[in-house]
C-alpha cells in the first residue's frame, strides 16, 4: 500500500471520527440511503455486525500472513487493517451501549 493510500485512509478515518463526535446528528449512511421496502432494523443490525466481523477476520488474516513472512503484506497494511478493525468494533460497541440505554429508559417508563 502506497503512502498516498495510507494518508487517504487516515483522512477518511479522521472525518468519520469527527462526524461521530457531533451529538444529535444523523449518521451519514442514514441520510444518503433511503429505506428499502422490507428492510427492518434487525436485518440492518445483523448486516452491520457481520460486516464488522468480516473486517476483523481480514485484519487477523493479514496479521497472520505478515507474521509468517508473506512478502505481499507490509506492516503499514497490517496496522491500517488492525486500526480499521478496532474502530469498527468500538463503533459497534457504542451502538450496543446506546441501544441498551434506550431499552432501559423505555422499560422504566410508567404506562
Amino acid at each position: 500500500m502506497s503512502e498516498m493510500q495510507i494518508q487517504s485512509v487516515l483522512q477518511q478515518m479522521r472525518a468519520l471520527s469527527q462526524a461521530g463526535r457531533i451529538e444529535g446528528s444523523a449518521p451519514v449512511a442514514a441520510v444518503k440511503e433511503p429505506q428499502a421496502a422490507g428492510s427492518d432494523f434487525a436485518s440492518k443490525l445483523h448486516e452491520a455486525i457481520r460486516d464488522v466481523n468480516e473486517i476483523q477476520q481480514e485484519a487477523t488474516g493479514m496479521q497472520t500472513k505478515f507474521e509468517l513472512g508473506d512478502n505481499n503484506v507490509s506492516l503499514p497494511q497490517v496496522m491500517v487493517a488492525m486500526n480499521k478493525s478496532s474502530i469498527a468494533f468500538e463503533a459497534t460497541n457504542q451502538v450496543r451501549n446506546r441501544l441498551l440505554s434506550a431499552y432501559q429508559e423505555v422499560m422504566s417508563m410508567s404506562v
